[in-house]
């Protein structure tokens, strides 16, 4: 048996319901505040430091309102210190927690780092919400077991779950629907600077007017924008992996629920097999943008999206991998660099191109016999290496690439 670090946790972990824009850096520091305040109820002041890419764009991402909001409940004053420029050696994502008492001594202090997906963790110490069950943590070795023993993907998943992960799933399912229906519904200037206009209706109205294949796609682009519009706008959304990369996954099952009469079953099945890709990803590399770029968001997104789809197209395990291999493949190396640190400019289009490319993926396997020679877990290392290579203003610091003329861009 493998140790218990090295067993994967549950898709309930991987797919949270929250409200956006970031999961990394909203969902997971309203979190830690929600536990930290709970365990310090005496408490006269509370003091929360933010460290590296969490500070450097957290204002964009609303990450100090989340915090703040949560210690506002316990009645007590809060202060953030923002320290972007300090980068704490387990993740770019660092916060410390401090409660002080009237006269400014210490009573508790936490350091904890937002990791993607809302997720948490402390060095030596894995925040989790549900125990670790997969006892296989790379697709290769879940591959071989379904090729042996005749069973999907998804059944994978319920034997390590149980049968109850897909009335969980189908809450997930209904989220992610409604996300993509009340975003088709809402147009108007997205918040923040930026005043970025939201398209979805737009696309959809548009995509009436043209033949079918034309037709599909555009409303493909429409249900993912849909959704990472509701997000940009503070949302309830899913993550998928994670809040910036919500989009792809709904844009690609709402096209594929609608058009071809899928049923909910075999649509939470497929989103098993989807979260079962992004898991192990998770758990041997990384989903977060602040550590390994935009590949670890927008491409997983890709990859689980690409493999949901094969699934309910009838794939084989091999084909099912093949195309969840080519999703995140040729997202290698992409960077996060969000213009004014908001989830909107270019993580909203990405969305969009990348439920478009899982779609592409998803053909292109069914063309094959699922043999090729790079595989998943193969790009799994592969995409972990080259993110941390990639230096840091590129990951979510809102300091290079696309986001560096952003003050130019502000002033036109």
């Amino acid at each position: 048996m493998p140790s218990k670090n090295n067993i994967m946790k549950s898709l309930r972990e991987l797919f949270r319901i929250g409200t956006g824009p970031s999961s990394s850096h909203t969902m997971g520091p309203r979190k830690a505040a929600e536990t930290f305040r709970n365990e310090h109820p005496e408490a006269d002041k509370f003091e929360v430091t933010l460290y590296g890419s969490l500070a450097a764009t957290g204002k964009g991402h609303m990450t100090d309102v989340a915090i703040l909001d949560e210690l506002a409940k316990s009645g007590k004053e809060a202060e953030i210190i923002w320290q972007p420029d300090i980068f704490l050696d387990f993740h770019p994502n660092g916060m410390k927690f401090r409660s002080l008492d009237a006269e400014g001594n210490q009573t508790g202090e936490w350091t904890v780092f937002s990791v993607g997906g809302g997720a948490l963790e402390e060095p030596g110490k894995p925040h989790t919400e549900s125990g670790e069950i997969y006892p296989l943590n790379t697709i290769g070795d879940i591959m071989a077991y379904c090729e042996r023993t005749g069973h999907t993907y998804w059944e994978y998943v319920e034997q390590c779950e149980g049968p109850e992960i897909w009335d969980y799933l189908l809450d997930v399912w209904k989220v992610m629907k409604s996300a993509v229906e009340r975003g088709l519904n809402r147009e108007g200037r997205l918040p923040g600077p930026l005043n970025l206009q939201r398209k979805a209706c737009a696309y959809y109205v548009k995509a009436g007017g043209y033949k079918d294949n034309l037709k599909s796609r555009g409303r493909v682009f429409a249900y993912a924008l849909a959704v990472s519009e509701e997000n940009a706008s503070g949302g309830e959304i899913v993550t998928a992996p994670t809040c910036g990369s919500s989009g792809v996954i709904p844009g690609v099952l709402y096209h594929l629920w609608e058009s071809r009469h899928f049923a909910d079953a075999q649509m939470v099945h497929a989103l098993g097999t989807a979260g079962l890709f992004g898991n192990v990803v998770k758990h041997n590399a990384s989903i977060s943008g602040a550590d390994v770029g935009c590949q670890g968001e927008v491409g997983v997104a890709c990859a689980m999206a690409a493999a949901a789809a094969t699934q309910l197209f009838g794939g084989s395990p091999a084909q099912i991998e093949y195309a969840a291999e080519m999703g995140l493949e040729h997202h290698l190396g992409m960077t996060c660099d969000p213009v004014c640190g908001l989830v909107q400019i270019p993580c909203i289009e990405r969305n969009a191109y990348a439920a478009a490319r899982a779609l592409d993926a998803n053909i292109y396997a069914s063309f094959t016999d699922g043999n090729h020679r790079v595989s998943f877990d193969k790009l799994v290392t592969v995409m972990k290496e080259t993110g941390h290579d990639i230096p840091s203003l590129y990951k979510e610091t809102g300091t290079g690439g696309l986001a560096k003329d952003y003050v130019q861009m502000l002033r036109k």
